[in-house]
């Protein structure tokens, strides 16, 4: 019997919840016996210049081994300037320093780093450093920014790190009946995961090894050897348990890679662990887009143009965020038919914290775009929002399917996700209500909204493949080897499954081996709902190699040819044809590879193995729809969320289980960013929301339970048919929430209202004031 597509419980829970795994704050590897503790002063200004930087006290301090500034690391000559994030696409003079250099451009910019004997006596010693500023203007809202009426960098010229034009035609909506024009604000958001930021590091006989809470080992790798000019192989990472990365631990920064050459130069390990309001300030932020969108079409509605324009906010120095724009463009188009669609984007630099990607990284803004333009073309011309969206779908019979934009979506029925949703829901029903209490002048005002959204994943940044290794050990176990690095996807137990089912050894004999770069040749990550469909997909092919050089080994061992060997998988076992009672085990292949030797198909002795890295022809593009429901208090403005059903295609699902944990969690982030999230500045650039007693992060009494209506379309492009899960929910339920908030304000004469939607937000809307 098949383990495919069954709920088998996550192996990795019971460490995680007894205590048991080890972070990096945790760790007590001998290695990092004496490390010292580093902590970094950081800028409590804006943008200034650094009039004078006093550390002549902190390194008095008791306990301080060492305070480094920039003039310090300029002074020992030893380390180049810090790289640009993206070398090639911004240019360099836009590269974060290792430490300011005479001005600070965000709350949050590393000034100085102390090293000491404790964390407790490095983070007193920075009460100790003396830091003088010359405050300079700032530019903190991203349309003021790209005005340049405030540089961030006058070497640059411009607050702009990036425009692509790519195309505005004036005529785009000529023959259309309606048009509607809006500005829309897709805020920026924290990413706060579990685990902030953490790395150890220690140099030990010519190697620098590092422990990274990171969602790329190998990327970390290779960041660290180009910036201290080692071979590959003299640099080892090492990522723990990570908890949660979200898209904020996908690249080392800047801070993060100074922290070797600090170990180099004090010639002792250093552990560095970021606080929480430290990680609200200096660790990447998400989202930060502005939006223009022009939707135009007939009064039967029928959408026959869209413009979306983006003006992303980048922050202080452009990174990823830089170019999420272009993951917002590539998916436009959404789930509909729409003959002319232009957009255009722009990233501008602000003095505030960095963007990076964050959960849908570009996909969520899209979503959130062309749901809205369809709301607001559904209102005007008088149609339910759920009609206009299903003349507009792509039906399911014209995939794969080539948008404007240049997406082929690879397979999907939107309408039937919709109709499952609707159905679930009880759409009418729930009109029918609504009716009665505007008729009844309800101070609490249901409100019903829906969202139908595609998405792209293992999309252009992931497509390099990824990597797998599977050993057949003399016991009859299997080792697999993946590049893929979990933090919290639940891999172990996954992977397992994937050789357990082509082998039928069972799932305890087979161990997984992850986020070490010494112990895997390879691997691209985890990041862009990647891992099962290249990861996975690596797994099952490396697998099957291995069943083919075993079944080899058997032929020889039963004397008979390979083409008559079978594998009972249900036994475990090989066999001739016809005659199961003769047979070989797992154990007696694995042990007899070495004295059969080369034989057969491909055979190659003991270890029987097999590596490769597997990659895909295209990007896969999972879909849904999501229907929420939401009871606004009008006296108030307090905003409940009563139900939301979502209907999440995952492609073939290999774990419902693991499934439904990802689909939980994506719609948790969707829905907290639509009701509570914001992280906010002032006009003067410092944060309102830098810890979580201000920033408003959902936890489970906010959240209704999700009700979660499964759909499986398996994609032609991987053997596993699978598509990513992991960021649906948070592209989805944004959007479906949005939706119904503005539904139940409608009679008020509210059209639009920019997220987050708090009390306070939608009181003011409601009353005026």
């Amino acid at each position: 019997m098949s383990v495919m597509g069954t709920r088998v419980q996550r192996r990795e829970d019971p460490l995680f919840l007894t205590g048991g795994a080890r972070y990096t704050a945790d760790l007590q590897e001998p290695l990092l016996e004496g490390a010292l503790h580093a902590h970094f002063v950081r800028s409590t200004i804006a943008h200034a210049r650094i009039t004078e930087l006093d550390v002549s006290e902190a390194r008095q301090a008791p306990g301080v081994v060492a305070v480094y500034t920039a003039a310090d690391i300029a002074a020992a000559g030893d380390l180049g300037p810090a790289p640009v994030a993206l070398p090639g696409m911004v240019p360099d003079v836009l590269a974060r320093p290792w430490l300011a250099t005479g001005v600070v451009r965000f709350v949050g910019e590393a000034i100085a780093v102390i090293v000491a004997e404790t964390a407790a006596a490095a983070e007193d010693a920075s009460e100790l450093v003396i830091v003088d500023f010359d405050p300079l203007d700032v530019a903190v809202d991203p349309v003021f920014a790209a005005t340049d009426q405030v540089i961030l960098h006058p070497e640059h010229g411009s607050n702009i790190a990036l425009e692509v034009p790519f195309g505005y035609t004036e005529e785009l909506f000529d023959g259309c009946e309606v048009v509607v024009t809006r500005d829309l604000v897709n805020q920026r958001v924290a990413v706060a995961p579990l685990e902030p930021r953490g790395l150890a590091v220690v140099w030990h006989e010519g190697r620098v090894i590092v422990w990274s809470s990171t969602q790329a080992p190998h990327s970390v790798k290779g960041k660290l050897a180009g910036v201290y000019e080692l071979q590959p192989e003299q640099v080892h990472v090492i990522a723990p348990a990570v908890g949660g990365g979200f898209g904020a631990k996908i690249n080392l920064q800047t801070d993060e890679m100074l922290l070797p050459w600090v170990a180099r130069t004090v010639k002792r390990p250093v552990r560095w662990a970021e606080s929480r309001s430290e990680s609200m300030v200096s660790m990447p932020h998400g989202r930060g887009q502005v939006h223009k969108i022009e939707i135009g079409g007939s009064r039967d509605g029928t959408v026959e143009a869209y413009r979306l324009t983006v003006l992303q906010d980048v922050g202080a120095y452009p990174g990823m965020g830089t170019f999420l724009p272009f993951m917002t463009r590539t998916m436009a188009p959404g789930t509909y038919v729409i003959p002319k669609i232009e957009c255009n984007v722009k990233s501008v630099m602000t003095n505030t914290t960095p963007i990076e990607a964050y959960r849908g990284a570009g996909r969520p803004e899209a979503t959130a775009a062309i749901e809205r333009a369809f709301d607001l073309f559904a209102a005007e011309i008088g149609m339910d929002p759920v009609d206009v969206r299903r003349r507009n779908l792509i039906p399911a019979d014209q995939f794969p399917y080539t948008t404007p934009t240049g997406a082929v979506y690879d397979c999907g029925d939107y309408a039937a996700a919709l109709d499952v949703a609707l159905a679930e829901a009880d759409y009418e029903g729930l009109r029918a209500e609504q009716a009665a209490r505007r008729a009844a002048g309800d101070p609490i005002q249901l409100g019903i909204g829906v969202a139908v959204y595609v998405e792209i994943t293992a999309g252009p940044a992931g497509n390099q493949g990824e990597f797998a290794k599977v050993v057949l050990d003399n016991n009859g176990g299997l080792t697999v080897y993946t590049g893929s690095s979990s933090h919290g996807q639940g891999h172990n137990t996954a992977w397992a499954m994937l050789a357990s089912d082509l082998t039928g050894i069972a799932m305890e004999n087979i161990d997984v081996v992850a986020g070490d770069t010494d112990r895997v040749a390879e691997g691209g990550g985890t990041m862009g709902s990647r891992s099962l469909q290249l990861g996975g997909s690596a797994v099952w092919t490396a697998t099957g190699q291995v069943v083919d050089k075993a079944r080899a080994v058997a032929a020889e061992l039963l004397e008979a040819s390979v083409d008559d060997i079978e594998l009972d998988v249900d036994r475990g076992i090989f066999h001739v044809a016809g005659t199961p009672t003769v047979s070989k085990t797992w154990a007696e292949v694995g042990t007899a590879g070495d004295i059969v030797g080369p034989v057969g198909a491909g055979a190659t002795g003991l270890p029987i193995e097999a590596a490769l890295t597997f990659t895909a022809e295209n990007a896969t593009f999972p879909f849904g729809a999501h229907i929420a429901v939401v009871e606004v208090d009008t006296e108030t403005g307090k905003t409940t969320l009563r139900r939301i059903v979502t209907c999440d295609d995952a492609g073939r699902i290999l774990n419902p289980l693991i499934v439904e944990g990802q689909r939980h969690g994506g719609i948790a982030q969707g829905v907290g960013q639509a009701l509570f999230e914001h992280m906010m500045y002032d006009e003067d650039g410092n944060p309102q929301t830098s810890n979580l007693a201000d920033y408003a992060f959902g936890s489970a009494a906010e959240f209704p339970s999700f009700d979660l209506v499964p759909l499986e379309t398996p994609s032609p492009v991987n053997p596993l048919g699978a598509k990513g899960i992991g960021e649906s929910g948070a592209i989805g339920g944004t959007p479906a929430v949005q939706s119904a908030v503005i539904d139940a304000l409608s009679p008020f004469g509210i059209t639009h209202l920019d997220m987050p939607y708090t009390a306070e937000r939608v009181w003011r809307a409601v009353t005026g004031l």
